[in-house]
């Protein structure tokens, strides 16, 4: 790998956390994303020449900082600024600040905190603190709403207008403002553990730097609050994460759920999840991240595709629709009733989908009508929204997974023969 390369994963992996420390370093949004910009522009000038440094978070924090600094102090419009945001006068911590890897997580958790603030829309709340702490893409984001990426950029802009116009401070909460912020952030921990265990796009399936930021993210809310929706979430990214090992092969192809070698499933994440539900449900109020956690775990003890309890999972999605009346969650429940009633009864289900146009641009609807049509022995219906389902896909390794799956439809169409 060439060294811009690297450069352009270090940005990919690391500025949310740079950011972050900047934010705290600066106490100015808009200073802070300049900084980081400055950084990764002076990382680019020299690390081709000089190598990757041994901790490329604390150069580019130092680097951003003093640069920042370096800058504001040779416009006199902006000296105002740095007097209030910035201790100018120690120049060596800039350079060579003091760098510990915990505190650098915690400012991240921080920075959610502070995109979730009560002032901002619910929507830009989110928006932002993705693309900040998350470093997604607007078409990344937009992908996880299933709305247009220009909704997106206008939202983090009205996000960034109401904080100048608000002067709103960057502090760490109080405990009371924890509570109020809770919800959003948990929404935001539980978006970052998605895109890095399904990336919405791109060559990589799976992006562990997400999934393991987002399960530490959720473990510390854990510690801090004790609130029965940090336990559900935390052990709903616990059994999802315990099958990570099974749903890629060697060469990193998608492997459907009932072909996965369960034996690689991590049965102490498991355990650890399923007690985490246990303490959840001890609080007497069972939210949407513990209920789509005891669907996991429903799937996470099983044996098998076959011997899982599909009538408990068509259960638990009744009760998440009755919470969250999701279109995404109504596909999902219409998948486990196609395992328990038969390919029939779930394609009745996608077809009312279908119809309320909510998902017409979502891939995996036309994936799942594809394998139902499939098994129902419909096999030109099944190649035709399978082909639908590759064209609306972004993802590297979901495009060829089903594209495998649209040769099997072809096999058995020009055979004629009848589906297993």
């Amino acid at each position: 790998m060439d060294i811009h390369s690297e450069i352009a994963n270090i940005y990919k992996s690391l500025s949310g956390r740079v950011l972050a420390t900047l934010l705290r370093l600066l106490g100015d949004h808009d200073l802070a994303e300049e900084a980081l910009q400055e950084a990764f522009a002076a990382a680019l000038e020299t690390w081709p020449r000089e190598g990757l440094p041994h901790n490329p978070a604390a150069w580019l924090v130092s680097a951003g900082r003093f640069r920042i600094i370096d800058s504001m102090r040779r416009d006199s419009r902006r000296r105002e600024l740095l007097r209030d945001h910035v201790d100018a006068t120690d120049l060596h911590a800039a350079r060579q600040p003091e760098w510990d890897d915990s505190i650098a997580v915690d400012d991240r958790l921080r920075l959610i905190f502070f995109c979730c603030h009560p002032l901002l829309p619910a929507d830009a709340r989110i928006a932002l603190a993705l693309r900040d702490v998350c470093g997604m893409r607007t078409d990344e984001i937009a992908r996880a709403y299933l709305i247009g990426p220009e909704t997106i950029k206008k939202r983090i802009a009205r996000a960034k207008a109401l904080f100048r116009q608000k002067n709103i401070p960057y502090e760490v909460p109080s405990a009371a403002e924890i509570g109020a912020r809770l919800n959003t952030v948990l929404h935001v921990v539980y978006l970052i553990f998605n895109e890095g265990y399904a990336a919405a796009a791109g060559a990589d399936r799976i992006r562990r730097d997400l999934t393991d930021e987002a399960i530490f993210l959720a473990r510390t809310l854990t510690e801090l609050t004790q609130a029965p929706e940090s336990l559900g979430l935390l052990a709903l990214l616990l059994l999802q994460e315990a099958r990570r090992a099974s749903r890629t092969d060697v060469n990193g192809e998608i492997v459907a759920l009932e072909d996965q070698d369960r034996s690689l499933w991590d049965r102490n994440l498991i355990r650890e999840g399923v007690d985490l539900i246990q303490r959840a449900i001890m609080f007497g109020r069972i939210g949407p991240y513990t209920l789509q956690a005891a669907i996991a775990s429903v799937h996470a003890q099983a044996d098998s595709v076959a011997s899982t309890q599909w009538d408990l999972i068509v259960d638990y999605y009744d009760m998440l629709l009755q919470l969250n009346k999701s279109p995404v969650v109504e596909l999902n429940r219409a998948i486990a009733v196609s395992m328990l009633n038969g390919p029939a009864a779930g394609l009745e289900l996608l077809e009312t989908l279908l119809n309320s146009g909510e998902l017409h641009s979502y891939h995996l609807l036309f994936a799942a009508k594809a394998d139902f049509l499939f098994k129902l022995g419909r096999f030109p219906e099944a190649a035709a929204a399978c082909s639908k389902a590759i064209e609306l896909v972004e993802q590297d390794a979901e495009r060829r997974y089903l594209q495998r799956r649209l040769r099997e439809i072809h096999k058995k169409l020009r055979g004629n023969v009848p589906a297993d």
